[in-house]
Order: C-alpha cells, then structure tokens, then sequence
C-alpha cells in the first residue's frame, strides 16, 4: 500500500505490519502465506482510525478507497456488493494491535437485504438459512451501530422488524453501502467505549494506538447440518496440557459461540461430525503454532463441510497454564529461556500461588458449571458489573454472576474476586476475558446462581463448582511444584542470587518492608527504602512493594515466595 493509502489488501502479496491493520488482518495475511484457507478481506488502517478520532469524521480519500477495496473483493469471490443474483455479504470486524479480545465490536452478514434475501434463498434453496442470516444482521447491527439491543421474532417478516426498530427512534441506513460506512465508524468509535478503556488501563495497553477494521466475506457456520463454528487452542489455555483444545457448533456462525448464549459442544464432535475438516484444523494447528514459536488461538467457520480460517492469534491463557507452556516449549526446544521467561508476567505468578480449594468436604454444591479458569475465589454473589465495582472499592470480596457477560461488564469482572455465567461455554466471552484477567471463572452453571443474589460462596474455577459459604484453601508450593520450580532453574543467575528466601542468610539485617506496609502504603516503599541495599518481607510477593523497593534503591530481596519477585526484577531489566 502507498504511504498515503487507507486501505490495505489482504491479497496475500502485500506485507503489512501489525501497528498499521491490527492482529487479525495481520493473522489474515499471515495465514495466506502459509496456504492455508482463508476468505478474502481487505484492512482499513489503525492509520485511518485515529484520523477519524482526531476530527470525528472520516479522512479525505477513506470512503473511496473502500469503494475499491470492494470491488477488488467482488472481483476475488465472484459476487457482488448490495446487488446480483448472488450477494457478497461481509463481516466487519475490529483488530488492535495488541489482543482486546471482546472489547470491540463486529457486524456480521452486512449487504443482506429484502432482496439479498430472496436471492440467497434462491441460490441455496433454502429459505429458512436467508431468513435467519438477514436476522442475525439485524440483530446485530441494531445492538452494535444503533445501540438498540433486539430480540427479533423469526417469524416475522423483516419489514416488521424495521417497523419494530423505527418505533425505539431507529432505522436501519437504506443500502448496504451506507450501512457499511456506519459499521466501519461504529467499529472506529468502539476504540473508545468505556469498557476499552477500562481493559487497556487494567492491562496497561496505549491508548493512541487505535484499531483497524478488517471487512472480510462472510462464510456461513449457519449454511446446512455440515456447516458450525469454533474455537481452536493449540494446547489447553486452562492446564497448559500439550493437547489440542476448543468447542464447535453446528449450524451456527461465530458471534453464537462468542456471546455466551449458547453452550458449544466439545471439539470432538466436529470429529464425529466432519472428520476431514478437523484434521485439516489440527494440521494448521500445529502449522501456526510452530511457525509463530506460541500456543494460538484459531477461530474457524465449516461450510457444508470445508473448512476456513478466520483469525489466529497468541492466545490467552489461565495462570498457570502460561507457566506450564513456558516451560514445556523451552524443553522441547521451540523457544529459548529468555523468550520463555518474558511470557510469564509477575501478576500470573502471583494468581498461580493465591490458595486454592483444600477439599469441599460436606459443603453444599449449589451449582455445577464448566472450569474456565482455574484458581479458588470466595465472596458475595453479585449480578451488576456496577454493584460489583462499588462493593469492591470499599473491600468486599464480590463473585460476579451473570446469565453472560459482555464486554460491557468488564469493569465488574476486573473488581471481582471470581465470575460465574449461567449460560456459555470455555470459549465464551466470559472465559476468555477471565483467563486474561487471572481470575478464576466457571461457566455453564445453568438456571439458578442470579437468584441466589447476597449469598456467600466459594468458587472453584478448575473444577467448575460453586459452593455455599468459605472454604478452606491451601498455597502451592513452588518448590514442589515442577512447573514453577523448573521456571525457576530458568532464570538467570543474577535474578536468582538478587532474590533469595526469607530464611537466608543475612536477612535479618534487610529492611523490612512488611513494617513499612503496615504503617503506610505502596506508595510509601520507594522513600522509605532509600538507602537500604537489602529488604525483606512477605509483602515483596507483590510486585508493585518490589517496583517500590527498586525504584528507592533496594538491589537484594529476601522473599517468600521468590517467583513474583524474580519475575518483577525480569521485567524491569527488560529493554
């Protein structure tokens, strides 16, 4: 693309850098490269993004360069835009540079119409899959660019429920031209959505890096009984087992799996229903995850049985599993330590060592999910993100329950101690934000949790249980543990002979920052260590006393557990 351009192709032939189309165009171009199936799409650019949040309005020249784009797109698929006996219909979907998964937000099925409608039928022969394609796209595009939220009636003619969204104040723009431009500004003005926000300052992401839009042609997960969607994960993103892991659902298109709203089946019965497809998704498996040296994260779509690849990306994963795949990658020498130890942050260390469920004894299980994150949690059920934050700020321990989350409920997630979905699968939003987050999380509970509102429960996100009242819970050894003792004989020399147990020799002759803790607070550890070489302490478990104690000066750390220390130190010597 020139340096003046939008709009980038995904042609396979252009290189293009993840700052400028964002992660999923860039794993779009990068998937062709490899061969791999994947439909045609074109990028608008993070570029056009924060010109277009810069001014509130479009950049001279974007709208025209879609229009090209488009007709590129035409040309590739060999169907037509908004018009035609056989319609191209189209996702529009955000990507950042740096994963916000379900942050943002996409349109699916965009250019159906009445009379998309009626061809679609016509070609396929099936009445019922365009009805329900042009009422996903309303659905959709109602809640995403009108900001009414729908539950249409399938039932009911379309021209009923444009009725239905022009009586909220809503309409739907006339051609799919003019809807399109509002997706690909809705798309832009998600950049800065609250719970964006909220996710990039909890993750400490930038906010000048905008998003790009990636406009790609629909495949139909909702075609026919040989058609589904999924998600795919090279190896478990919960344990960090070196086994393929994912969830498929027939006749369904992405947005069903990802929403929460319905419960997927396990990938083995894309096996049984498709076996060529799911070899062909475990053969790129493999490929992907060898050449990008990561576990990946791979959404894909089955077309009366053929596959496609949609988006693969680094993926997100539960504490302890980013250990383990640290670990097992090193030994089986795809990445080297460094590399390795750089995908560890401090904080995942710390939720791998916070307790974990003793035994339930006879405590009563009031609901049975799906483990989506491992890890124990205790605290009062809570069914408002809102509620959840405020409980928080003043020091109670909050479970967050909902029948789904979305992404407008991630400030709750960040202030509970645990979440919990009614509803959903270990593919849902809820699990794939919880994991990023590290909170222990179980889904698939089912009817119930949300009337048990006030009560106090224990959660047990590895097991997928929910139990009446405290329990008990023991703190792994990371001694013991082969996982986190082996990340250990990782670490370079220098890290480990600046952090040694609280019991060493020559502790007792270090600050301690515990008195400091108890008598102030975090932001009193820099000032108070100045002029100490050495500090002790159990509250150097925390990273932030550490980045406290390094900034005032401190070099040795007497720590029990030494992970999070180390891993700290890791991270503040990085470039």
């Amino acid at each position: 693309m020139s340096g003046n351009s939008w709009c980038a192709l995904l042609d396979g032939q252009a290189a293009v850098t993840r700052e400028l189309v964002g992660g999923k165009a860039k794993s779009i171009a990068d998937m062709q490269a490899l061969g791999l199936p994947v439909p045609p799409a074109f990028v608008i650019t993070t570029r056009a993004c924060l010109a277009y949040l810069e001014t509130g309005a479009f950049p001279a020249g974007l709208e025209a360069e879609v229009d090209s784009c488009l007709r590129w797109l035409e040309g590739v698929i060999g169907r037509t835009f908004g018009h035609g006996d056989k319609r191209l219909l189209l996702s529009v979907r955000s990507g950042s540079a740096i994963s916000m998964p379900g942050m943002m937000d996409t349109v699916l099925n965009l250019g159906i119409d009445d009379q998309g409608e009626a061809a679609l039928a016509a070609e396929t022969g099936m009445a019922d899959f365009a009805r329900d394609t042009h009422r996903r796209f309303v659905e959709l595009y109602s809640a995403i660019v009108l900001k009414q939220p729908l539950d249409l009636d399938a039932a009911k003619a379309p021209s009923q429920w444009r009725d239905e969204l022009a009586s909220l104040g809503a309409a739907l723009p006339e051609t799919p031209r003019q809807q399109l431009m509002a997706a690909i500004q809705a798309v832009f003005d998600s950049w800065n959505t609250r719970r964006a926000k909220r996710y990039r300052q909890h993750n400490n992401i930038p906010d000048d890096l905008g998003t790009a839009v990636t406009v790609q042609a629909m495949i139909f997960g909702n075609l026919d009984e040989r058609s589904g969607t999924g998600v795919l994960f090279s190896r478990n993103p919960l344990t960090g087992e070196n086994l393929p892991y994912g969830e498929y659902l027939p006749r369904a298109q992405g947005e069903d799996v990802v929403s929460g709203k319905f419960t997927p089946l396990p990938l083995d019965a894309m096996l049984d229903r498709e076996p060529e497809a799911h070899a062909a998704l475990l053969k790129a498996s493999a490929l992907l995850e060898r050449t990008h040296g990561d576990v990946q994260d791979i959404e894909f779509t089955v077309q009366t049985g053929q596959l496609y690849l949609l988006q693969s990306r680094s993926a997100k994963r539960a504490p302890q599993a980013a250990i383990r795949f640290a670990v097992d990658m090193v030994d089986e020498g795809r990445i080297d330590p460094a590399t390795a130890l750089s995908r560890v942050s401090a904080e995942q260390a710390v939720a791998v060592l916070l307790p974990r469920l003793a035994g339930a004894g006879d405590a009563e299980l009031i609901a049975q999910g799906e483990g989506a994150c491992p890890g124990a949690a205790s605290g009062i059920l809570v069914g408002d993100p809102d509620e959840a934050e405020r409980r928080a700020a003043v020091g109670a321990d909050v479970i967050l329950v909902r029948k789904t989350t979305s992404p407008d409920d991630v400030h709750g997630m960040i202030a509970a101690r645990g979440v919990v979905t009614e509803q959903g699968g270990s593919t849902s939003h809820a699990a794939v934000v919880s994991r990023a987050l590290g909170r222990p999380c179980v889904v698939g509970t089912g009817a119930g949790l949300t009337d048990r509102l006030g009560q106090y429960v224990t959660i047990d996100g590895e097991r997928g249980a929910v139990f009446a009242g405290a329990l008990p819970t023991e703190i792994p050894n990371e001694s013991a543990d082969p996982y986190l003792s082996r990340l250990l004989e990782l670490l370079p020399d220098e890290i480990r002979a600046a952090v040694q147990p609280l019991d060493a020799d020559g502790a007792d002759l270090a600050l301690d920052v515990d008195t400091v803790m108890v008598d102030g607070s975090i932001e009193d550890i820099a000032s108070a260590v100045s002029g100490h070489e050495a500090v002790r302490g159990r509250s150097l478990g925390n990273p932030e006393v550490v980045r406290g104690a390094r900034k005032g000066g401190a070099s040795r750390f007497f720590s029990t557990p030494l992970l999070p220390a180390m891993l700290t130190l890791m991270e503040e010597a990085a470039p």
